[in-house]
């Protein structure tokens, strides 16, 4: 077993000992190295705002559904999490994070759940999005102005919420067809009921759900935001 199994450098007696010990002189052993991958163009120097597009739109709406940003002292992490079955979505959402960071997301598959995490460690991830780390479901959100302005933004936008948190649902026998957004948060109910008024249809609103009902308004919505179609970019 080595040594180090299972301890950090803040768990391990000695190792956080040099830790602070080299925090208070001040002395950092990977400059040098640090720099000449700044140079290489290996690690990022400049974390400028994202370009302010659909998929922009698309991915800040599948963060706030089913995902997370965890803050840590020096990085931040990105977290969308998947059925380890549903192998359009994390293609696209790994393809997507790809084209937005210009840096591919590792994807994980958990021993203990049928679950995939697509991830991504980088600075300044939250400012960037327009969306605060830690618990989402506590997030107070309003739709960006640059999202509500063009349509095919706030198209974007309610894709990546659909994809993570919403349903189709079809009952032929009474000729039910019902398009579902389930959410707990209520700024996020909020946003997603003013995006569908925005775009012309008719949802009704209940405690955890916004729900479309009439057959064309759904089949048309669904069609408008390609649910669960995983084409590629």
């Amino acid at each position: 077993m080595s040594w180090n199994k299972g301890f950090t450098k803040q768990t391990h007696p000695s190792v956080k000992k040099i830790s602070e010990t080299m925090k208070r002189k001040k002395l950092d052993n990977f400059k040098e190295w640090r720099e000449m991958m700044k140079t290489a163009g290996k690690i990022k120097s400049n974390y400028s705002d994202f370009k302010k597009d659909e998929y922009l739109a698309e991915l800040m709406g599948v963060v706030l559904g089913d995902g997370n940003i965890g803050k840590f002292p020096r990085t931040e992490r990105l977290v969308i999490a998947s059925n380890s079955n549903n192998h359009g979505f994390i293609n696209r959402y790994s393809n997507i994070i790809q084209r937005i960071f210009i840096k591919e997301p590792k994807q994980m598959k958990l021993k203990s759940s049928n679950c995939v995490r697509i991830s991504l460690y980088e600075k300044f991830i939250g400012k960037r999005l327009g969306i605060p780390s830690g618990n989402r479901a506590n997030i107070n959100f309003k739709i960006p102005k640059w999202i509500i302005k063009e349509n095919k933004f706030l198209i974007g936008f309610l894709r990546g919420l659909y994809e993570a948190e919403g349903s189709f649902c079809v009952h032929l026998p009474t000729s039910t067809f019902k398009m579902f957004f389930s959410n707990k948060n209520d700024s996020l109910l909020n946003s997603v009921y003013r995006g569908l008024k925005i775009l012309g249809f008719n949802p009704h609103r209940s405690k955890y759900k916004i729900q479309l009902s009439k057959k064309d308004e759904v089949f048309a919505f669904k069609n408008l935001i390609s649910f669960r179609n995983y084409n590629k970019l």
